[in-house]
């Protein structure tokens, strides 16, 4: 659909953020494997959080929602005759840790992909599983897999998905021996890994980090703390961050300061540009300051360039965002489609092969937004729309369903004016 917003200043106010995708994908996961039952806090759930659990469910987990809590009953057994579909839909994430998962628990699977998720890298994770064991029917979903993961020597790339690491990682403890990780090269991402190691650390699982790899140790079990709170999350509440860098002072609750995930680094990127940041314990305001470009290696926090790339749009001189190749591999290809956004807004930008070049000016003229169905271009539109002289169209805005649902009523809770809503 097409999303239309009025050129309109957001006011200050408190935000709370949502809870976090990447998070809640490997709470889910843990808790299906545990021998226990799991109470987790999840008050949203996003597309791609839906896919995860559709997908366990359909493994033989049990969900049962109580207002804003999930009850989670694990997988006790698995059908050796059954078929089991699972339907990724768009999220990488459900897709990459689910085949070995899958694998390890010794279920016959099809998966199912939408999107642009079936062109999105696989080759080097299904070419691991293949060799220790496991069978499977295509290069791209939808495809069958069947058999046994092995334990052993598993060799990846680093610079291609941090999730093919963190796949595994929650896989191979359940196997019967002792398994390594060697990384041909560079991990990127790292911070996701970090992340998947955390909540496999909650769930008392232990997988030890070494100077080339991992080494985990077979035959572990999954044990459950029981009731589980998702964090919130610093990939969404940068959206309203440099929204409030932008306009007027925001915000955000719901974040911890010493979290795990890589895009907190919003609080520094902020900063380095110049917006004036406060921190709590668990909350974070930004507001208005004398914003000038910067540099920013965006290898370990991808999914900030469309927003950072909005807010070097109004910063003094130019911006220049390196390190982004992978971001050519996401929803969209988001080295062109932020481009094309900055430039279909009247702003000026330059793409090249791993980075893009952004001048600063003082506002932007307003247009027509193609989302490329990229949640994050939707709501990094959205708030340049914010800074726009003219009204500004978003096609396909119903994108931020796949991350972040209610995004467009927190927009409206602090002044933004949606013509039609998503």
């Amino acid at each position: 659909m097409l999303l239309s917003i009025a050129p309109h200043r957001l006011s200050s106010g408190t935000v709370t953020a949502p809870p976090a995708k990447s998070t809640a994908h490997r709470i889910l996961i843990a808790a299906a494997l545990a021998k226990n039952p799991s109470n987790i806090l999840l008050p949203i759930e996003s597309e791609d959080i839906a896919a995860t659990r559709q997908c366990l469910q359909s493994l033989g987990a049990q969900f049962n929602r109580q207002q804003e809590r999930l009850q989670v009953k694990p997988i006790t057994s698995i059908d050796s005759n059954k078929l089991h579909e699972l339907n990724c839909g768009e999220s990488g994430t459900t897709l990459r840790f689910m085949l070995p998962l899958v694998a390890c628990l010794g279920a016959n699977a099809r998966f199912l992909a939408h999107g642009r998720l079936p062109q999105r890298p696989l080759s080097p994770l299904l070419g691991e599983l293949i060799s220790h064991g496991c069978s499977i029917s295509a290069a791209h979903p939808p495809f069958e897999l069947s058999g046994r993961l092995q334990p052993g020597l598993y060799s990846l790339p680093g610079d291609i998905s941090s999730q093919f690491i963190s796949g595994l990682l929650f896989a191979l403890p359940l196997l019967s021996a002792d398994s390594r990780i060697e990384l041909s090269s560079h991990l990127q991402s790292s911070g996701y890994v970090d992340l998947s190691m955390a909540v496999l650390r909650q769930f008392g699982i232990k997988c030890i980090e070494t100077a080339g790899g991992y080494n985990i140790p077979g035959a572990q079990s999954y044990v459950s703390p029981g009731n589980i709170e998702v964090e919130g999350d610093w990939s969404n509440a940068a959206f309203f961050l440099v929204a409030g860098a932008l306009n007027a002072p925001i915000h955000c609750t719901g974040l911890k300061i010493e979290s795990s995930q890589s895009d907190k680094r919003i609080l520094q990127e902020l900063k380095r540009f110049g917006a004036n940041i406060s921190e709590t314990e668990n909350s974070v305001s930004a507001a208005p300051g004398t914003l000038k470009g910067t540099k920013v290696d965006v290898s370990e926090i991808p999914d900030l360039l469309p927003i950072l790339a909005v807010l070097a749009c109004f910063a003094k001189n130019t911006s220049y965002f390196y390190n982004a190749a992978r971001l050519r591999l996401k929803e969209s290809d988001r080295i062109s489609s932020v481009k094309n956004m900055i430039v279909a807004l009247g702003g000026k930008a330059e793409e090249q092969e791993d980075s893009l070049t952004v001048y600063g000016q003082n506002e932007l003229q307003g247009g027509v937004v193609d989302s490329c169905k990229d949640h994050r271009i939707v709501m990094a539109a959205a708030i340049a729309a914010t800074r726009c002289r003219q009204e500004v169209q978003i096609i396909d805005a119903t994108a931020v369903r796949k991350s972040y649902p209610d995004f467009f009523q927190v927009y409206s809770s602090i002044g933004g004016i949606v013509k039609n809503g998503v």
